[in-house]
């Protein structure tokens, strides 16, 4: 009896162990810890949201998106960002910004609101807004520059002017159900919170104002929910082996007859003479036949070897027909990149997502050069040269570690070849060979030198 119930209870642990695994299992699936990125740990989207003064049924209000990922970009067609009000608010008026849908506003007769939906969806305007709707830091289609590529350009603002909200810290309500898409599928935002007001400079920066109350929203992304498959692949090769490892097969999904096209496709040139371009829409993606299917292949190619230094070729390609990368950015994860000497034809910051490690760099295209990576075809490429100091005591060509630990393209993580696929130095076979060869001549040329002394 005592065997049996040791067995129960064995029994029952086990079904609790399964229980618990399984629990842990669907909270990382559908958490937001999922969007932890160890080289960015604190990168997010927050949104501030400042009233600035209250009017005779509501408030006027600045809200501005700071885009504080280190390496990742909001692309065209740009940001937009959504709620639901927490009452019956309206939206009066809005500068450097505007609402997709107006909604509803059958009751107002004498001034109709600029959208009256519950649930609103603002984009920013486009570059060459008239003057009297632009506001402070608007008018970029939405498009936000990465924190470590430029703070200046990673800023969007707009004002509205809010109505039946309420007009005291008391009776205004938080809006719930934040999304931002930034221009995809992917951010995950949480909920308004009350932050201490605002205090700000005036244009002139000669006097600070204060905001009546503010809240802040924070949005964090997610690869895993963005995509199902990676976007991006890494291929490898060195001036030591003729073997280039190339991306691995179906990296970012499987060739059938709706998910790319060739070279020689109709489809090419009907979408060439189609001379219709609305940069408000993000294209279909047209993808280039490939094995590994990937809209961006990375190829890193360790190109030489000195005594002090060593040299390595970044080249980007493009395999998506309609599409072109704004401020593209890519990011390495290597050892050595404490120690780079000279970057040739990209822009190059060091990241230090912890502070005692110093092994993840950022790249980027020269402004009016190669900041744009144009679609898949001739030009759709673009490429540099490292040179790094060697750290002599970590410095080596064996076992791979001459190639990138992880890379991200615009911010996502891009698939890695298996370690064990790597170009490899030439293999012991050969040493051996010339060793037994050098010793075989020198005993040789002793024999030799023995009898001539010998016969002297």
């Amino acid at each position: 009896m005592e065997f049996y119930n040791g067995k129960q209870q064995q029994s029952c642990t086990f079904r609790e162990l399964k229980f618990v695994a399984l629990i842990a299992l669907c909270l990382i699936l559908i958490c937001p810890a999922d969007s932890f990125d160890p080289l960015d740990p604190t990168g997010n989207v927050t949104i501030r949201w400042d009233i600035m003064s209250w009017t005779s049924d509501g408030y006027l209000a600045t809200v501005t998106l700071f885009n504080f990922q280190l390496y990742r970009n909001i692309m065209n067609p740009g940001w937009s960002l959504g709620w639901t009000w927490a009452k019956k608010e309206i939206i009066w008026a809005m500068m450097g910004a505007q609402a997709k849908e107006q909604g509803n506003c059958a009751k107002f007769k004498l001034k109709i609101p600029h959208s009256c939906k519950r649930n609103p969806e603002v984009v920013d305007l486009l570059p060459g807004a008239p003057y009297n709707m632009q506001y402070t830091n608007c008018c970029k289609g939405g498009v936000l520059t990465s924190w470590g590529q430029d703070p200046t350009g990673a800023v969007s603002a707009f004002q509205l002017g809010v109505g039946l909200s309420g007009t005291s810290n008391k009776t205004v309500k938080l809006p719930n159900n934040f999304k931002l898409m930034g221009p995809g599928p992917g951010y995950s935002c949480g909920p308004a919170k009350k932050v201490p007001a605002t205090v700000m400079f005036t244009d002139d920066r000669r006097r600070k104002t204060q905001a009546l109350m503010s809240w802040n929203v924070t949005c964090t992304y997610s690869q895993f929910l963005a995509y199902k498959n990676p976007s991006c692949c890494v291929s490898l090769s060195a001036f030591y082996n003729e073997q280039v490892t190339p991306c691995p097969t179906c990296s970012c999904g499987c060739q059938n007859n709706d998910t790319c096209v060739t070279k020689d496709s109709k489809i090419l040139k009907e979408d060439g003479n189609d001379t219709r371009k609305n940069m408000d829409i993000t294209p279909k993606p047209l993808l280039q036949c490939t094995h590994h299917l990937c809209h961006v292949r990375v190829h890193w190619h360790v190109k030489d070897n000195y005594q002090d230094y060593w040299r390595v070729k970044i080249a980007i390609i493009n395999f998506d027909f309609r599409m072109n990368y704004t401020q593209w950015t890519l990011v390495a994860q290597h050892p050595n990149l404490n120690n780079v000497t000279q970057v040739y034809s990209f822009e190059y910051i060091p990241l230090l997502p912890y502070e005692s490690i110093n092994d993840t760099g950022m790249f980027y295209g020269l402004k009016y050069y190669n900041d744009l990576l144009m679609e898949a075809g001739p030009k759709g490429n673009v490429q540099s040269e490292v040179l790094m100091k060697k750290d002599k005591k970590t410095f080596t060509l064996n076992q791979g570690w001459a190639f990138p630990r992880r890379v991200y393209f615009n911010g996502d993580e891009c698939m890695l070849p298996p370690p064990d696929s790597y170009p490899f130095l030439p293999n012991s076979a050969h040493i051996k060979h010339t060793t037994i060869s050098l010793m075989a001549a020198y005993v040789i040329f002793t024999s030799l030198f023995h009898l001539v002394v010998t016969n002297l």
